[in-house]
């Protein structure tokens, strides 16, 4: 029997020697090969279970425990062994047996201490003693990248730095001179032409600045680089208030991501790492990013741009705190964002997961304002490429991003999409944590099976006991009397949902550096674009550039990720630039059968090494919209979708996955609405509904069709869930 082993779980001693035979496997046989359960891994490791129809069947009422809904466990007040074992045992008999273990206030012992690390070692043993789970929290409350504070008081030069405008606005008029003699943290300076918008370049040579004004009316601006971090709330801050004091990180520096997990991660192993991988699955991130005034900087960073870019950023960055940009301006800052965000990448997040990789556990992590891309964009860069390494990337929903009958999201798509294009078999929602208006347990239900049926498969729900008045802490929808239940269906859920390989292919690419360029727009068209299709039917993955130009392999006529997921339509919103690369790739997935759909486009920058000097070019392809909408065009287009129903109705979504001899699908009632409708599923076999609910299993009538699909019929209760699994090994 296959049991699901998580990627910490599969990472022993076995699992290593598994890892070596699937890869050499891998590099003998090309393309994606089953080897027994399993599917051959993708980045750090990661495998991903695909178990048959009978295995799924056997686990269904009981899944394996990582898969269990987890709590955001705040430790407010002196949590002792006893208040531990009490929430513990609370936990269990509310079919909760995960846990995400976050410092708080008032603990009994300050975060990071010998005493905290003690507390610590004395919950993994009683996780341990009760068959439980535990994710380590990375920090004393958020967001990630402070140590607790020491980051500020032990090595302060290697926090975080950005780059402002200097403090005095010079202004000339023609023929007026200038002689400065600048500190050194002044690195640029543009002359601003107020007459005509145009911009001249300054040199500062030796920290002097001399320039004779042209004609016209000029401000000279400056940039300057300091050490200013994003504000934290730190519980180790005697203020308690989100303030600076207790300084990020540099996230652009490797050096200082490795000297924040010496101070978190490598104490942790001192004291519990012979359960890294076992009880401990890994650590959780949440939300680092750059949301305080001006731009993303590291000592390095001029150097590294003009090793990426091939020109010098260090004249032209002042003129990038004008608010009017020259064109010239906008296409040097899409430069310089792909640059620090790829810093990002690669020198926080990546590191991260690494080290996580190589002691056998998990990084997750979820970025700040997944639901609005533009404030993502400014303060992170690039979700995509910040995700490519997490084993678990996230979302979180806690405030009021979903909501029945107002909210409908798409974003949890882009956490669950990274995850399927990386090979990663999980993403996860933190959820409800300042929820407001507070949901009952059927709206909080609705709310997750928003995310559910967009990929998500690991629930957070944030919990905080109420230690110091010896109370268990279980309040509002937590403490219905239906809530074990819910948590039972969630478990359920998130293990079927886990299994096997994503089903869609249809894949739309996200416009980010579009965005970069200053095309907000760009957002906005390409939401509406995906939420009809979500609402037709046609499930997709949205994918970045990186992931045509390098992630995943184009075989005939398909680009297949790491998850072992083939893409046989792509589809391209309206862009303002598009890398070369992809450019070219796109026209060999074309050629070879695969099949491009642009939609509102006509000429765009192709960017080859820098936005800065790339150039016009047209933009065809063999099915084009000219608008920006999804027309009748556009869906005739389409294949036809792995789940057709009979009458339009944009209140019924699903999720479909592929397992070794099976298709299971999952399909929500959005709408407060009784839906009955005929549903054409691709899949032939028997088929049977899964109620994830109460663990049931139960024939469903069902014709086979032509083209390798079935009908059936569907009649669904508002906001009713149901899973169905396909199988022609069903007995």
């Amino acid at each position: 029997m296959s049991k699901f082993k998580p990627t910490a779980v599969y990472r022993n001693i076995n699992g290593l020697l598994s890892l070596l035979l699937f890869t050499w496997l891998f590099l003998v046989i090309s393309g994606c090969q089953e080897v027994k359960s399993g599917i051959r891994d993708g980045e750090n490791n990661s495998l991903i279970s695909n178990p048959s129809a009978s295995e799924i069947l056997q686990e269904f009422a009981d899944p394996p425990v990582e898969y269990s809904l987890s709590f955001y466990w705040g430790w407010d007040g002196n949590v002792t062994g006893e208040v531990m074992a009490r929430d513990m045992n609370t936990f269990r008999a509310k079919n909760v047996h995960i846990v995400s273990l976050e410092p708080g206030y008032e603990m009994g012992a300050s975060y990071l201490s010998e005493g905290w690390f003690r507390k610590v070692d004395t919950a993994v043993y009683l996780a341990k003693e009760r068959d439980m789970r535990l994710y380590l929290v990375d920090e004393g409350k958020y967001p990630s990248g402070f140590a607790g504070g020491m980051i500020a008081s032990k090595v302060p030069e290697l926090g975080m730095k950005i780059l402002l405008p200097y403090d005095s606005l010079i202004t000339l008029k023609g023929g007026e001179a200038i002689s400065l003699t600048l500190p050194g943290e002044v690195v640029s300076a543009v002359a601003y032409n107020l007459e005509d918008n145009s911009i001249i370049t300054l040199e500062i040579n030796k920290g002097l600045l001399n320039w004779q004004a042209p004609e016209g009316e000029w401000n000279i601006v400056m940039a300057r680089h300091v050490l200013r971090s994003s504000p934290t709330r730190s519980v180790n801050n005697p203020s308690r208030g989100k303030d600076p004091s207790h300084a990020l990180i540099d996230y652009l520096d490797a050096s200082a991501t490795g000297k924040f997990i010496e101070f978190t991660h490598e104490e942790y192993k001192k004291y519990v790492g012979d359960e890294f991988g076992e009880t401990i699955l890994g650590f959780r991130g949440d939300e680092p990013d750059y949301s305080t005034r001006g731009l993303p900087w590291t000592p390095a960073l001029f150097e590294e741009f003009k090793k990426r870019k091939g020109y010098d950023l260090q004249p032209y960055v002042a003129g990038l705190f004008i608010e009017q940009l020259t064109d010239e301006l906008r296409r040097v800052k899409a430069d310089y964002w792909d640059v620090w965000s790829a810093l990002f990448a690669d020198n926080f997040f990546k590191v991260q997961a690494d080290w996580c990789a190589a002691h056998n556990m998990d990084y997750l992590v979820h970025l700040n304002h997944e639901e609005d891309m533009i404030k993502l964009i400014r303060s992170e860069g690039d979700l995509f490429r910040n995700l490519h390494s997490v084993q678990m990337p996230g979302v979180d929903a806690i405030w009021h991003q979903i909501w029945p009958g107002e909210v409908n999201p798409l974003f949890p798509k882009y956490a669950s999409s990274a995850a399927h294009v990386n090979g990663h078999p999980r993403s996860f929602t933190e959820s409800f944590a300042a929820y407001s208006p507070r949901p009952d347990l059927d709206q909080a239900k609705w709310i997750l099976d928003q995310q559910l049926v967009r990929g998500i498969n690991m629930v957070e729900v944030m919990f905080v006991p109420a230690s110091s008045k010896g109370e268990s802490g279980m309040r509002g929808w937590l403490a219905d009397e239906r809530f074990p239940d819910v948590a039972k269906y969630i478990h359920r859920s998130c293990y079927l949902l886990s299994q096997g390989t994503p089903a869609a292919k249809l894949a739309f690419l996200y416009p980010l550096s579009s965005i970069w360029l200053g095309d907000l727009s760009a957002d906005s068209t390409a939401i509406d674009i995906m939420q009809g299709l979500l609402d037709a039917q046609y499930d997709f993955d949205v994918i970045d550039e990186q992931a045509i130009e390098s992630l995943m392999t184009l075989h005939k006529g398909s680009f297949v990720n790491k998850s072992c997921q083939s893409y046989s339509t792509i589809i391209i919103p309206p862009l303002t630039a598009l890398s070369s690369k992809v450019i070219d790739r796109l026209a060999d997935f074309q050629s070879e059968g695969g099949k491009v759909i642009s939609i509102g486009n006509d000429s765009i920058l192709s960017v080859d090494k820098s936005f800065r000097n790339s150039e016009l070019t047209p933009f065809s392809w063999n099915i084009e919209e000219p608008s920006d909408r999804l027309t009748p065009l556009v869906m005739e287009a389409l294949d036809e979708s792995d789940f057709v129903l009979d009458r339009k109705c944009e209140f019924i979504k699903y999720n479909h996955r592929k397992l070794k001899d099976a298709d299971l699908y999952f399909v929500f009632n959005e709408s407060d609405k009784q839906e009955e409708l005929s549903v054409k599923l691709s899949g032939a076999g028997k088929l049977r509904a899964l109620d994830a609910m109460s663990g049931q299993i139960t024939d469903v009538p069902a014709e086979a069709e032509e083209g390798g699909y079935i009908t059936t019929n569907l009649k669904l209760d508002p906001w009713q869930t149901r899973f169905f699994l396909i199988s022609e090994n069903l007995n």
